[in-house]
């Protein structure tokens, strides 16, 4: 009981490592890329290719004076940060991001590299408990006695809550096709489903209209641009963030960043068959955990660069465009997508 403990204690510890080391490096990532796309230098002084600029950037908030604003609800604007990182932190923890089933561990199962791998209902509890960080947003614009901060609370709150439902559509179609609503399911039914009996059937390409709305929408879940009116510097200033200072500013800062990698892993593991790769039959024990690894990571540094790139590349929408997209294109596209994986299930062709 004690070394089964031990083992789940570490596959914790090392996905939250995992997350809060991705913060850093994908801010480093952000701007040495945005750099290269606007034809500039980026951060190049400190550490060799400015790799120690992150660490810089986190001690200069650690010691900056943090600053509370007279009149706000200070329970509140205390309490916001803290929920946007907790729930950050916690959605992962169903996304599985490596095979060992059969491998043990000081006598105990590892049970695949997954924190929680015996939860039933992982895709309910992702998306249950992702959509609990717009509270974290809304708190912050409330409390914060600012009409700058509240319109971008409440600009978060109605673009989260019209992304939700065509992601969730988008969702739905994977877990009809599955049969079932735990992520293991999703990633082994992929690489079961093989076609010429080599390449892997993974949802990217029958569910392609879904993969294009849950992407899309992953863009506005994560407030990322051409999607993040809640921050819109041009119109909010900062938006919900404006009065936060030093680490309450640095928890909302990394919860976006946190958000990103677990929406890029679930794109990974719902459509691009996650931890699996092509000719993985020829692997077992630690060499397919070792590959098993590397394939995902591969493929979520992807998806984790294609955040990067698209910040970089589109213009901001306006409002009413955002929210006749959510309404008006994605939501009609997510039900069109899960009508067409009823049918194909029906004539067998998926």
């Amino acid at each position: 009981m004690w070394a089964s403990a031990a083992v789940s204690a570490a596959k914790l510890v090392i996905v939250a490592v995992g997350l809060l080391t991705a913060v850093p490096v994908m801010v480093w990532v952000e701007r040495r890329g945005a750099a290269f796309i606007q034809d500039r230098l980026g951060p190049n002084r400190v550490g060799p290719f400015g790799l120690l600029q992150p660490v810089i950037d986190a001690i200069k908030l650690v010691f900056k004076e943090d600053l509370t604003p007279a009149n706000v609800n200070r329970g509140l604007y205390l309490l916001a940060p803290m929920v946007s990182f907790f729930v950050a932190m916690v959605t992962f923890i169903v996304i599985p991001f490596g095979a060992g089933k059969d491998i043990t561990v000081f006598g105990v199962p590892l049970g695949g590299l997954s924190v929680a791998p015996d939860l039933g209902v992982g895709v309910l509890f992702l998306l249950a408990i992702g959509s609990l960080g717009v509270y974290g947003i809304v708190l912050a614009g409330w409390s914060s006695n600012n009409k700058y901060s509240l319109l971008g609370g409440l600009r978060s709150s109605a673009q989260l809550i019209s992304y939700e439902l065509p992601m969730a559509l988008a969702v739905l179609g994977v877990l009809l096709s599955t049969g079932s609503l735990r992520l293991d399911d999703v990633v082994t039914r992929q690489a079961e489903h093989l076609w010429l009996n080599f390449i892997p059937q993974w949802n990217l390409i029958p569910q392609a209209i879904g993969f294009v709305v849950f992407v899309t929408a992953a863009f506005a879940e994560t407030n990322r641009l051409p999607f993040d009116l809640a921050e819109a510097e041009t119109e909010l200033v900062a938006g919900y963030h404006l009065e936060y200072s030093s680490m309450k500013f640095a928890a909302f800062f990394m919860s976006e960043y946190i958000n990103m990698t677990t929406a890029s892993a679930l794109i990974v593991t719902l459509f691009c068959g996650g931890w699996t790769f092509p000719g993985m039959q020829h692997f077992s024990g630690w060499w397919l955990l070792v590959a098993s690894v590397g394939a995902f990571f591969v493929k979520l540094a992807f998806f984790l660069w294609l955040f990067v790139w698209v910040r970089w590349t589109l213009p901001r929408f306006r409002y009413d465009q955002l929210m006749r997209l959510g309404w008006k294109g994605l939501l009609p596209l997510a039900t069109l997508n899960l009508v067409w994986v009823g049918v194909a299930m029906a004539m067998r062709w998926i």
